[in-house]
């Protein structure tokens, strides 16, 4: 409730995919305006585990980009970003 009050957002989510190197954070959009700070391409998110004791980056990709969905078009869609996890820093079981 918290998340959907102040950033505009629910439904989250962390999955570890592709053999752990790379930690998927999954969310829903609620409010757009809300939800700006998340889905600009000018801000720079990472994943912090305070276990690991590490924080994750959003891997750039030379043709692609990063590795992320953004832009206020995903309202009501569930979105996400991919943070490396190079080394398996974070346990995928705790992901």
């Amino acid at each position: 409730m918290y998340y959907g009050l102040v950033w505009g957002v629910d439904s989250l989510g962390v999955k570890a995919v592709e053999s752990g190197e790379i930690i998927r954070f999954t969310y829903r959009v609620l409010d757009a305006n809300k939800a700006k700070a998340l889905n600009s391409k000018k801000s720079e998110p990472f994943l912090i585990d305070p276990q690991a004791r590490v924080r994750l980056v959003i891997p750039s990709l030379e043709k692609v980009g990063q590795l992320r969905r953004a832009g206020h078009r995903w309202r009501a869609r569930l979105t996400w970003m991919a943070f490396s996890n190079k080394g398996r820093l974070v346990n995928a079981d705790t992901a």
